[in-house]
């Protein structure tokens, strides 16, 4: 019941969301930014954002994001220029370890809590503060289909130069050097607080359905236990009759 009202929540949270992701992805598709191929996405990306939470007993909502990683991992030239921000302990956890070299910044504190622009906006700021210079890379989250359905993916996000590198930027006018740093610095933090959003829903979902499922095993197990335990007791009541009458019946 505690999952079911906290994903409605997040449900609600994700509608008003969309609209952030939704509008700075038309603005990257509009001026025909680097394209990401949906096999193999960081052909063109040098930098990889995991986006997890703190908290578990969610299914396969976490492994599935560090596992995407890993299979990204796989090559060799991005295992050398690749370079990897995780958000959550989770995946931290699933990443440290296995690709020290390649992690560049570590956020935790996530999950515990609704996310919001704020924390966005800490992310954000740490990457364009971290002093790693990356042309494309990124955001690898949960995109949130159904109650019982997720699927992992990945939003681009660009520096300041490629943006203003775009072939119709043209196409607006009065941007100077000053707005498109100040829409870049924004558009990473509008697409981060969608896919924050995105994760956390699907996160909420999972976690409802990993209890259903348990509270419903849980249940099963408690019917054959008692039906176990109804008829050992019935043998042994059984027994002992049968051993009252037979000594009744030799006397």
């Amino acid at each position: 019941m505690v999952s079911a009202a906290k994903y409605a929540r997040a449900e609600r949270d994700l509608k008003s969301a969309r609209s952030f992701g939704e509008g700075t992805q038309q603005f990257y598709s509009t001026n025909e930014l680097g394209k990401i191929d949906e096999n193999n996405p960081t052909k063109v990306g040098t930098l990889v954002i995991a986006l997890t939470s703190d908290r578990g007993l969610c299914g396969a909502v976490h492994s599935s994001v560090a596992k995407k990683v890993r299979s990204l991992m796989t090559d060799e030239e991005n295992e050398k220029n690749l370079k990897i921000i995780t958000i959550g302990d989770k995946a931290k956890a699933m990443l440290s370890k296995q690709f020290p070299n390649n992690l560049l910044m570590m956020f935790n504190d996530f999950g515990k809590r609704p996310p919001t622009f704020a924390d966005a906006m800490v992310v954000a700021n740490g990457i364009l503060q971290s002093g790693y210079e990356f042309e494309q890379g990124i955001i690898l989250y949960n995109r949130f289909k159904s109650v019982v359905s997720y699927e992992t993916t990945h939003s681009p996000i660009f520096s300041m130069e490629a943006i203003s590198k775009s072939p119709k930027l043209e196409i607006y006018d009065s941007l100077d050097a000053d707005t498109l740093k100040s829409y870049q610095e924004y558009s990473l933090a509008s697409l981060l607080f969608y896919a924050m959003k995105e994760n956390a829903c699907s996160e909420q979902s999972a976690r409802m359905t990993a209890m259903d499922n348990a509270s419903k095993n849980a249940g099963e197990m408690i019917g054959k236990l008692t039906l176990t335990f109804n008829r050992t007791r019935q043998a042994v009541i059984t027994r002992e009759l049968i051993e009252i009458i037979s000594g009744a019946a030799a006397l």
